[in-house]
């Protein structure tokens, strides 16, 4: 016979577990490079830009340092509404297709 309260215990034990993987995410870090290495930028789990490097012969040096700042503050912004952005559009595209069940959040469970 089915259990439901069972399978609400399961579905509290998966969630707490893809939240933490997905708070751990900030832990993981992948690097990419254009231009020959001219270039270079690092990013978290969470796709996150968390440092950029640009040679020093592309730009004057005494604005490297606020430049890439500020490059890593516009991409992180721009990351942070895509994912608003991609958060609604997917709640707009499941309305109604599940239940509305109290303590479960699977809209966290997408990113």
């Amino acid at each position: 016979m089915f259990d439901m309260m069972k399978m609400m215990g399961k579905m509290k034990e998966v969630q707490a577990r893809i939240k933490e993987a997905q708070d751990n995410l900030v832990n993981v870090t992948a690097s990419g490079e254009s231009g020959g290495g001219m270039v270079k930028a690092v990013v978290n789990g969470k796709k996150q830009l968390i440092r950029l490097e640009i040679d020093p012969t592309l730009i004057k040096p005494e604005d490297q340092a606020i430049m890439q700042d500020l490059i890593v503050a516009a991409v992180n912004k721009a990351s942070e509404e895509a994912e608003l952005l991609a958060r609604e559009e997917l709640r707009k595209s499941t309305e109604g297709l599940l239940p509305n069940i109290p303590g479960m959040d699977l809209g966290s469970m997408m990113g």
